[in-house]
């Protein structure tokens, strides 16, 4: 008997659910590693906005193609999110705009277009175009092994690409100006990351959506920063955490009908940055509440041991 059937749940372990979890380890992983780097260097929603950037490529992949192969859409949204980056950085960079403010320009108005696109698209009378609304809030289901053999690709060449240049990514994410004395180049490397990001991106948009994606890069590593000062630990746990996600959101979404695989990914996300967040040592909510109940309770004792013109009694 199964742990599943021994808890009274029925879960069928088809192809599509192989499917489902291996695609959903794959993003979580990657994910989870991309997303630190992203945290520490407070550009938490850079994914949301390269996730919004995708669409109208996918749909332009979609008008000039004519088949709603996965490549070819991915392909596209790859383009038109690597085009955000260079809009938003290029914005950050020659104008007095900040970051942030930048990448809410790049968000609205390439999402904006995505909009307008794939509204022009379904009210067309080409059959073909269904589907098409998937990349917006995901649909697991429709992985298929060729999906899988492409998410692998991307996640050896991130998490390879993360192995090679973890001094760099280090320096750029604690550091840029010191990495920058060194001869670095933090805008190679930042250049480097933010493709890498959208790689990760395009993984996600099948499995979770646009408008979830930013969760995943996001929730893992917030998790893992709370347990490690350690920037190789926070990688690993952070990378593990999103494996977790993706494990328990995919199999959870299969014990019910109505159960949408992406929403669940995210939901199990957040429940581990919430347990974290609570119970992590050091860092934790409980932890912090204890020990300033301790320190208020031998300021109290230091107190009683002074008499009334202030001399400690001993």
């Amino acid at each position: 008997m199964t742990v599943p059937a021994l808890f009274g749940l029925e879960i069928t372990w088809d192809a599509t659910l192989r499917n489902v979890i291996i695609g959903s380890l794959l993003l979580g992983l990657t994910s989870g590693v991309l997303g630190t780097f992203s945290v520490l260097r407070r550009q938490s929603l850079i994914g949301d906005g390269l996730a919004h950037a995708a669409l109208p490529g996918i749909c332009l992949a979609y008008i000039v193609s004519g088949t709603r192969t996965n490549e070819w859409l991915l392909a596209g949204g790859l383009i038109t999110g690597l085009i955000g980056i260079f809009v938003m950085m290029a914005i950050s960079r020659w104008s007095l705009v900040k970051p942030e403010t930048a990448l809410g320009i790049v968000l609205s108005v390439f999402f904006g277009v995505g909009i307008l696109l794939l509204t022009r698209i379904q009210h067309t009378d080409d059959a073909g175009q269904s589907g098409l609304d998937r990349f917006i809030f995901g649909q697991a289901a429709t992985i298929l092994p060729r999906d899988l053999a492409l998410m692998g690709a991307i996640a050896v060449i991130a998490l390879g690409t993360v192995t090679l240049l973890f001094k760099e990514l280090k320096m750029l994410s604690f550091d840029p100006d010191f990495a920058a004395a060194q001869g670095l180049r933090p805008g190679v490397t930042s250049s480097i990351l933010g493709a890498l990001i959208v790689g990760v991106v395009m993984m996600g948009l099948q499995t979770v959506g646009v408008v979830l994606m930013v969760s995943l890069l996001i929730a893992p590593a917030v998790a893992a920063r709370q347990w490690t000062h350690s920037l190789a630990t926070m990688i690993a746990l952070s990378g593990v955490f999103g494996m977790l996600s993706g494990l328990l959101g995919a199999v959870s979404s299969s014990l019910g009908d109505r159960l949408p695989t992406g929403p669940m990914i995210v939901s199990v996300a957040s429940l581990i940055v919430i347990v974290s967040i609570l119970i992590a040592p050091n860092r934790g909510v409980l932890f912090q509440m204890r020990t300033r109940r301790d320190r208020a309770r031998r300021m109290r004792d230091d107190l009683v041991r002074l008499d009334h013109q202030g001399r400690a009694i001993w």
